[in-house]
């Protein structure tokens, strides 16, 4: 298995009327064909960030002008701790400002906070609007554009607001990364390293083999990690768009990660870091439970930590854990369901008593 090099990769998302494509290469952004054949519409309305605007906002407009008569910007603050009504309410606020009809296109220009909340803004407005993905970092290229899941955080909660909608495109520049903080980009291979468990046991041994070259950002190491990810996510979509089965083994580690994000507070650990993180220790259930043997578990450790993610939990209590579990989305009845692993490149969901539970948690956390 080799790294591809960084020209254009497109990988199809099967979903009936819904199908659409992901672009994947260099130069994505300035390319005009990236850009044809989006809805027909009078207007379009961009959705970024004031991190990622000054970089990438100029450009997308200008490609935008081709196709739309007017493009309008609207830029939201930078971070999971604005992935809220306030956030959503000022991207609604500036569609009924320029009188917005139900053809506008949005477009997402940034991480997957904002591609979570301006496909959710999307989904809502007029009762839905098209909306396309144009993921500036590497966790929102390989996993939150790709697939239709929207949302915004909730207080008690992370993306329990939220609808199933699915773009009309995704325009993955991998050139976007080379102006990604190191600590993002390693948050996003969180995201690339799970495929590799869940569903294909060789991207894992590839992901091994090349990991000091995705964190040196070498573009065919990075093509090949994007290509592979959104490939093994558009066979999961394409079987269970709406998460009644089979999509819910993309949450490995997310059950853990997803209460240490909210325990912290949404921002102070990334998402990827949580999930990084979370993946060590539903690694560690997965061999307590007796699903795989005990050398998974330091193999798992090792790449996370190479990837320069934390193995360490932070230590919030048994009860806050549970607590926060238990409103997690894939639990049922109050019983918390892990993501585990069954055998490499094979995951399925799987309930645990809290006494195995404390024992993970007494075991990784500082």
């Amino acid at each position: 298995m080799s790294t591809t090099d960084s020209s254009l990769q497109t990988v199809r998302i099967s979903l009936a009327e819904r199908s659409y494509d992901i672009r994947i290469g260099s130069g994505q952004l300035s390319d005009p064909l990236a850009w044809q054949g989006l809805p027909k519409a009078s207007a379009a309305l961009i959705v970024s960030n004031e991190t990622v605007a000054p970089l990438y906002l100029e450009r997308c407009r200008q490609q935008l002008l081709g196709h739309y008569a007017r493009v309008d910007a609207v830029l939201l603050r930078d971070g999971e701790q604005y992935k809220d009504w306030d956030s959503l309410n000022q991207i609604f606020d500036t569609l009924l400002r320029t009188a917005s009809d139900r053809k506008t296109v949005l477009v997402a220009l940034g991480g997957g906070v904002i591609g979570d909340m301006t496909g959710f803004a999307a989904a809502v407005y007029m009762r839905g609007v098209p909306f396309v993905q144009v993921p500036t970092t590497l966790l929102s290229q390989v996993d939150s554009s790709v697939g239709g899941k929207t949302a915004i955080n909730h207080p008690l909660g992370k993306n329990m607001l939220g609808a199933f909608y699915q773009p009309e495109r995704v325009i993955a520049d991998l050139d976007t990364l080379d102006t990604l903080p190191e600590r993002e980009l390693s948050a996003g291979l969180a995201e690339v390293i799970k495929y590799g468990p869940i569903a294909d046991a060789e991207f894992l041994t590839w992901i091994e083999a090349h990991i000091d070259a995705l964190r040196a950002r070498d573009k065919g190491a990075l093509a090949y990690a994007v290509k592979r990810s959104c490939e093994i996510k558009a066979w999961v979509v394409g079987q269970d768009e709406r998460e009644q089965g089979l999509r819910a083994i993309l949450n490995f580690g997310h059950t853990f990660g997803h209460a240490i994000e909210t325990g912290l507070g949404y921002g102070n650990w990334l998402h990827g870091e949580a999930v990084g993180c979370g993946m060590v220790l539903a690694s560690d259930l997965s061999v307590r439970k007796g699903l795989m043997p005990a050398d998974f578990l330091p193999r798992m450790r090792r790449v996370i930590e190479r990837a320069g993610l934390p193995v360490t939990a932070p230590k919030l209590g048994l009860q806050r854990y549970l607590e926060l579990m238990r409103v997690d989305k894939k639990a049922e009845g109050g019983e918390i369901r892990f993501v585990l692993i069954e055998a490499l490149g094979k995951a399925g969901m799987h309930g645990a008593d809290e006494a195995l539970v404390d024992a993970v948690l007494q075991a990784h956390c500082a």
